[in-house]
């Protein structure tokens, strides 16, 4: 069949492309950059393309034309530079459903979300819901999957974070740490939309897809920690303001571009609880979906698993130094122009070049410094503060070789500096 995946890239929207490629399918996926994800399925026929501007019919029929089924994997938490729920999740959908029907699209699959209420006061929660009700009252072979929390061998969002809180050395902090959860492997997913794509499943359903028994989130984050094969750590319920608290500075940061589990969303989202009606499923599959034991066994955890869960909590803070150390030496350079301009005199520069260089530092390391904090402009900033380190150090080197001799290390520590923003640029990329 020729099947097109909308959010190919994503936590599940990747496993569903390959599970579909396996099965021999004609996969076309589409996202917003698909630069990296090209690369990695060469297979699939990428169409670069954002949801929350395809709103008309029209928009969408030059790509569900001949298609046979689509797969719409795609979603984001909450609104910001980058994401616009009501478009993605309501819009978009409602000209995608017009769309299939008017190029004879036979089955569209839909990942919703487990809580999705068109009453809700929560934006994630009705307009997913809005979604469905589109699709639900469109005349194609429909069938509308909500998965509960989503284990796979990749891991960003919510599952990054329940990784990270796991490797928390000593112990495990852990907000509303007695709401139940209830999981879903990966493979269990790309299974019931394999049979969603296929026709397989009864017509019109509507399925959560969950585990039997739920668990508190404080035995999910121990089962990650076991699974990381790290010692057992108690988990010390943190209170709702330090929740409130990190939810306040991640919908900041948002508003920068960087996505955070830790939004208001997602809390809204664990206040309520992660637990869903296995029942209909196991009724239709003839068979339970795994329980998270099974899940994580069938993925043993390696070095590198570890070596994420560490990294990622000092992701933010790495960030957060790197601005900090930039703009502060912006600052004094340009507080102290004439003693840091002395300096270069003193060495056998011209007065007025001196200064220049000094101004111009200045200016330079406050713009890469409030730079990195932006998302869509952070790489840059990176890549201008190792331009910038090396041309200091090479000038250095050249008019002052002296400095490397300071008593105070001026010069030396400027190598770990340049170090920690090779590992930013490591960390960067979300997915």
């Amino acid at each position: 069949m020729k099947v097109l995946v909308l959010g190919g890239y994503g936590l599940i929207g990747e496993a569903v492309v390959g599970h579909l490629l396996g099965e021999g399918h004609h996969v076309t996926a589409l996202g917003r950059d698909i630069r990296d994800a090209g690369r990695r399925w060469p297979a699939v026929r990428w169409v670069a393309a954002d949801m929350s501007r395809l709103l008309a019919p029209e928009d969408w029929m030059p790509i569900v034309a001949g298609m046979d089924a689509v797969v719409n994997a795609a979603g984001a938490l909450q609104d910001g530079p980058r994401d616009r729920l009501d478009a993605i999740h309501r819009g978009s959908v409602v000209a995608l459903v017009v769309a299939c029907e008017q190029a004879g699209v036979r089955r569209l699959a839909q990942i919703s979300a487990i809580g999705a209420d068109p009453a809700s006061s929560d934006v994630f929660f009705r307009t997913k819901a809005q979604g469905d009700e589109a699709v639900a009252g469109s005349s194609l072979e429909w069938a509308i999957l909500r998965p509960g929390l989503v284990i796979a061998p990749a891991a960003y969002g919510g599952t990054a974070l329940l990784r990270a809180l796991a490797a928390f050395p000593g112990f495990i902090p852990a907000v509303m740490s007695r709401q139940p959860i209830q999981s879903v492997a990966v493979s269990d997913v790309t299974e019931a939309v394999s049979r969603a794509v296929s026709g397989s499943l009864p017509p019109s359903s509507a399925l959560d897809l969950v585990e039997t028994d739920a668990r508190s989130l404080a035995d999910v984050i121990c089962a990650f920690r076991a699974w990381l094969g790290l010692p057992q750590a108690r988990v010390v319920p943190m209170p709702a303001i330090v929740g409130r608290l990190a939810a306040a500075v991640a919908d900041g940061l948002g508003l920068l571009g960087w996505r955070s589990p830790l939004r208001s969303a997602a809390l809204a989202a664990l206040a309520r609880g992660v637990t869903g009606n296995a029942q209909p499923w196991n009724e239709v599959s003839g068979h339970p979906l795994q329980p998270l034991e099974a899940t994580l066994s069938a993925m043993p955890a390696r070095v590198q698993e570890r070596w994420f869960a560490r990294l990622w909590l000092l992701k933010p803070v790495v960030f957060a130094v790197l601005s900090m150390f930039w703009l502060a030496s912006g600052v004094i350079g340009l507080a102290r122009q004439d003693a840091a301009a002395g300096i270069l005199v003193s060495h056998g520069l011209p007065p007025t070049l001196a200064l220049g260089i000094v101004l111009a530092g200045g200016v330079a390391d406050i713009v890469v410094g409030a730079a990195v904090l932006l998302r869509s402009l952070a790489r840059h900033a990176l890549t201008g503060m190792i331009a910038i380190t090396l041309i200091y150090l090479a000038g250095a080197t050249v008019f002052a070789p002296d400095l490397w001799l300071d008593p105070l290390g001026a010069m030396v520590k400027t190598v770990p500096a340049l170090c920690l923003v090779l590992v930013a640029l490591a960390i960067l990329e979300e997915r």
